[in-house]
This record gives C-alpha cells, structure tokens and sequence, in this order.
C-alpha cells in the first residue's frame, strides 16, 4: 500500500507525460518544412490536401502546346536540293528576307540564324511568302501553296517525311530555283521526355492532350515517349476527356496552363497549372509550377510521398511514446523497480517533441 502523495506523484507524471505536444505538432511540423521546401522548388502549392493526394496519382495527362512544348515554332530540319548550298546559307537568305515579318514561322526561322544580311526590294507575297534581293541575289521564301502555283515540282522523301509528321515546311528559291526547304514545329521542351521516362520508372501513366491534328500529336508523342494520347480535341472536350481516364478507376492529374484548360484541371482530382500560363488556368489549379518545367511534376509527385512518409513515421513515434511512457508514469512497473519521477517525465516529454521536430527537419528530396 502507497500513501496518497504516492498517488499524488503519479497524477502529476502521468498529466505531464500526456502533454500531447509530440502528437499536435507531428503534422504541422512537417506540413511547414514540406512547404519550404516546395517553394525552393518551384511548386507553390494553392490546395493543401491535393498536394498530399499527390502521392497517389496514377496519370497524368499533359496538355500538349505551351506544357510539353514551348508554343513556339522553331527549326527542327534544314533540307539542301543544291549541291552548292550549304545549311547555314540557305538560314541566313530566309532569315534576312523573314526579318521583316512578324508571323511565328518567320520568328522561328529568324532565330535559326547566326547572322542577317541587308534586303533590298522586300516584298511581301499576301498568304504564301516574301521575296527581296540578299547579296545580289533574287531570294523567295514560300509555301508549298506557292510552288504548287507555280509549278514547280519537288520529289523529295524527306520532305515527304516531315509532311507527315505534320510540320510546317516552306522552301527557299534562290534565283529563280529551288535551293532547299526549312520544316519548322512547336518547339518540344527538352524536360519533357525525361519526365514521361522518369514517371513510366515510378508506374504512372503519362498522356498528352492536344486540339492538333492527329499527325502532330502522333509525332510529339513519339519523341517524347508517350504511348497514349488524345489528338484533335476541342476546348470544351477536354474536362470529358479527363472523366474518361477518371472512370479507369484512376487517381488523375492535369496539367495545362491555357484558358481552355481551366474545367480540366478543375475536373481533375489534382490540377497542375504551369506558371508561363493564363491568370484563370493558374486559378483553377491545386498546384501551380512557378519554373514552368514540366520535370517538376515528378518532383511534387516525390515530394508529396516523402511528405506523407514524414507525417507516419511522426505519428507513429508520438503515438507509441505515450502509448508505453504512459502506463510507466501511472507506475504499472514499480513492482519490478521503475518508475518515472515528474521530473523524468517531463523529460520524456521534451525529447518526444524535440525528437518529432528533428524528424520533420530530417525530410529531403532525393533527386
């Protein structure tokens, strides 16, 4: 038998141990250091609790222009008819006479070049071209429309090839004669196919979604990597879109930064805004990508587990703390000598909360 200031001893480290400071600040300290973190990265996250269903995402689906590619044209084949044309000349005479335009295939021809020579009598060709005089020769930068007019007949498989990848191709004449062809597409971002490949290694299914015509879609998607893909949607077409992949019994992300992408990254269970995108797109998403780096969807998807991992192992730890210091404090081991003094306990108590907030401290993305 234990006089009442025994019992007195253990109300008091039994109060003490059961401070449940280790239990209410397991989440939030981890919440706060996950929050840091993702700012350093580029993710600023609008939805708390998107961001931590994150880590259950099945498929992406990525909107194809302006996410994946950059929304701007640029040079990806250089095709010589003349043996006595070089690459970088036929750039420079199209991109002295595309000087003068404003048009995104002219920008994207213009931004080839490694130099730009005066042009003389520059006229522009309404719908089909532009023609003026570059080092004394009469130069022409035309569609296919325009030769086609003309008469003029190329048999090339190349450019047979670049057709049918759905690339816009205009041919340079020089003189009066067919010196060579520039094909010009969106520009595809060079982080996209590795974060296709880096999400296909963590078993999430990427999927592009694009109002291009099927050849266009069908040839980023195979640059990129991706198996699956939806080509020629309208805007109003793609939420439907994303409730067909939802009704797979998948857990699925959107990422687009266009107006028309809005009601998709609403109707998604997480949306993911590129930061380059419109005011209502951003608005409309859970998780918005301040870099516009489409890699970083594999960083939040990382992130969003190694947070979620953080948040257990806390729980657990405070959790287990009382679940065994508890009974020790109330004395249900003084039989075989221990017993936790107020003093002890309080020390317990400190250590299970310092051990907490050194654990959320702990919490890295691994690369």
């Amino acid at each position: 038998k234990q006089n009442i200031a025994f019992a007195l001893e253990r109300t008091v480290t039994v109060m003490v141990i059961t401070c449940p400071h280790a239990l209410g600040l397991a989440v939030p300290l981890v919440v706060a250091v996950s929050t840091a973190i993702s700012a350093k990265h580029g993710l600023l996250i609008r939805d708390r609790i998107a961001f931590e269903n994150a880590r259950k995402i099945q498929a992406i689906i990525f909107d194809k222009t302006g996410t994946l590619t950059k929304g701007e044209f640029g040079v990806t084949d250089i095709i010589i008819f003349n043996e006595n044309m070089d690459e970088d000349t036929l750039i420079t005479y199209a991109a002295s006479i595309e000087t003068n335009s404003e048009h995104p295939i002219a920008k994207g021809i213009t931004k080839q070049a490694k130099k730009i020579l005066p042009v003389f009598k520059f006229k522009a060709i309404p719908g089909k071209g532009a023609e003026g005089k570059v080092d004394g020769k009469k130069v022409m930068v035309v569609s296919p429309r325009y030769l086609k007019e003309h008469e003029y007949k190329i048999h090339d498989e190349k450019i047979s090839k670049v057709i049918s990848e759905g690339k816009t191709v205009v041919f340079v004449i020089i003189d009066d004669h067919v010196s060579g062809a520039i094909a010009l597409s969106d520009i595809i971002r060079p982080e996209s196919k590795e974060t296709v490949e880096s999400l296909k290694k963590m078993g999430i299914k990427s999927i592009m979604l694009t109002g291009d015509s099927e050849k266009v879609a069908k040839w980023v998607a195979k640059e990129i990597g991706i198996s699956e893909y939806f080509a020629e949607v309208l805007p109003g077409e793609k939420a439907n879109k994303v409730k067909e992949i939802q009704s797979r019994g998948l857990t699925v992300a959107m990422t687009g930064d266009g107006v028309n992408d809005a009601p998709a990254l609403t109707q998604a269970d997480i949306g993911i805004a590129i930061g380059a995108g419109t005011e209502i797109a951003i608005q409309s998403a859970d998780i918005i990508l301040v870099k516009s780096n489409p890699k970083n969807v594999v960083t939040l998807i990382k992130l969003a587990k190694a947070t979620y991992k953080k948040m257990v192992q806390n729980l657990a730890w405070a959790t287990g703390y009382n679940l065994i210091a508890i009974p020790l404090a109330a004395g249900v081991a003084y039989q075989y000598g221990i017993l936790l003094s107020p003093a002890v306990g309080a020390l317990l108590m400190s250590l299970s909360t310092v051990i907490v907030a050194i654990n959320a401290k702990l919490l890295r993305l691994n690369n």
